[in-house]
């Protein structure tokens, strides 16, 4: 869309203290008053006569109650075009006028030489021609219209994240997880386990189980804490189907919403009650928000995505209802700062990042991942799907000894499993007929 900007402005410097000061985080102060809307944009004529585009859920507080109350007063004319409308469209039919005289002339000119008619009618027509050109060209100067200026509002500087900040919310979980930080990063050492029961409710299984993981040391979850805006955040629809995009305060990574296939894994059945599942790794993680935090994190984060962003449950940091979402599944908080938040439905916690993040140059779209990423460590083959199987039950029974509990079509099976302390792992499989086959695996720590 075009908008004319008035090279001189509308405004005397008298004026300036009646125009709306906008509360919008930026360098300079914006100082101007509302144009229009339009396709969820509002558009404000600065001092300067420029006009700025400015997305409509970014405003809050004063800003967005002047706004409403502005569109509320143009809805009521009834249709009626704005100024800036009727503007415009009167100086495009100038424009166009202009040129349609000069090439009446023009032709006209030529004709008359065609003719041999006198060469002082011929200049004529062509002085004529060149007139209407010559109007219609410094009209357009001196109107000019150009595109709309964009302020670029989120990439203005963004306040280093507090470590301290960040590690409240993951108190909490502690000792399950442990934090450290340095100049650059939060770091989470977690052995992948969450303070919760884990599997049941699944009905689209592949056969695999939790174990624990070796997210420690230069292999633990790394929070970027300056984070940046992306010019163009990455969606992840179409991008990070590998590896984790979050990682919750409990210290369980958070998953794309669509697997390594582009499927809604919670749609599926590939999840528990918890929003999670095991990779091929065996290692746990969630692929939908992990709301149940919230009964511990109060109004605390739940998480902190990998491009530094923290995200909330389904209330707003101060305890308000959650404002509306955008496409990134977020929105800036009162603070200035953006953050997102974990929904119960699609994408759940990131729909893209709005956040700068480093992707790993291997790794192309959509399997791509960002990079520092804490990576599992694989212990057995991986398994193929159990088709209609549906999980019931799992029970810790013992020190590193677990019991999965399945279903199909009303015969049970179990996956009954244990690792001692050299890291030796026990598999005993009993599928429903009662057949049992017992694997056994030894495991060195690669991470």
């Amino acid at each position: 869309m075009y908008l004319l900007a008035h090279p001189i402005g509308h405004y005397k410097l008298s004026e300036i203290s009646s125009l709306h000061h906008w509360n919008i985080q930026r360098q300079d102060k914006l100082i101007g008053n509302f144009m229009m809307f339009n396709n969820n944009k509002i558009f404000i004529e600065g001092i300067d006569g420029k006009i700025f585009q400015i997305p409509y859920d970014i405003v809050q507080g004063n800003d967005k109650k002047y706004v409403d109350e502005e569109i509320n007063r143009i809805n009521t004319l009834n249709g009626i075009a704005s100024p800036s409308s009727q503007n415009f469209h009167f100086q495009v039919a100038i424009f166009l006028i202009s040129i349609t005289i000069s090439i009446f002339f023009l032709l006209i000119g030529i004709k008359s030489k065609k003719r041999n008619e006198p060469v002082f009618t011929r200049i004529a027509y062509s002085l004529f021609a060149l007139f209407f050109l010559a109007f219609s060209i410094v009209a357009c100067k001196k109107n000019k219209i150009i595109e709309t200026i964009i302020p670029d509002i989120y990439n203005q500087g963004i306040p280093h994240t507090s470590p301290t900040f960040i590690d409240s919310a993951f108190e909490p979980y502690k000792p399950s997880v442990s934090t450290n930080w340095d100049s650059n990063y939060f770091h989470v050492a977690t052995n992948g386990f969450p303070n919760h029961n884990m599997m049941i409710g699944i009905t689209n299984w592949q056969q695999q189980v939790p174990i624990p993981q070796y997210y420690i040391d230069t292999n633990s979850w790394s929070i970027p804490l300056q984070p940046v805006y992306a010019s163009i955040p990455l969606s992840t629809r179409t991008n990070f189907m590998k590896g984790a995009v979050a990682i919750a305060v409990n210290g369980i990574p958070i998953f794309n919403a669509l697997n390594n296939r582009g499927e809604d894994s919670y749609a599926i059945g590939e999840l528990d009650q918890w929003g999670g599942h095991c990779g091929k790794a065996d290692d746990y993680h969630y692929h939908a928000a992990p709301l149940q935090l919230e009964a511990t994190s109060g109004l605390k984060p739940i998480a902190f995505a990998l491009d530094g962003f923290a995200v909330y449950g389904s209330r707003e940091p101060d305890g308000s209802s959650m404002n509306t979402l955008d496409t990134c599944h977020g929105h800036i908080g009162s603070n200035g700062i953006y953050h997102y938040h974990g929904t119960t439905t699609y994408p759940y916690v990131v729909g893209a990042m709005r956040g700068k993040v480093t992707i790993d140059p291997t790794t192309p779209a959509p399997e791509n991942q960002i990079l520092p990423q804490a990576f599992a460590s694989s212990l057995r083959p991986a398994t193929s799907p159990l088709r209609e199987a549906v999980i019931t039950d799992f029970n810790m029974t013992g020190p590193n000894h677990y019991l999965l509990t399945y279903t199909i079509r009303n015969k049970t099976g179990y996956v009954e499993y244990y690792w001692d302390n050299l890291n030796n792992y026990t598999y005993k499989l009993t599928d429903t007929s009662g057949a049992v086959v017992t694997q056994q695996y030894h495991r060195t720590r690669k991470h």
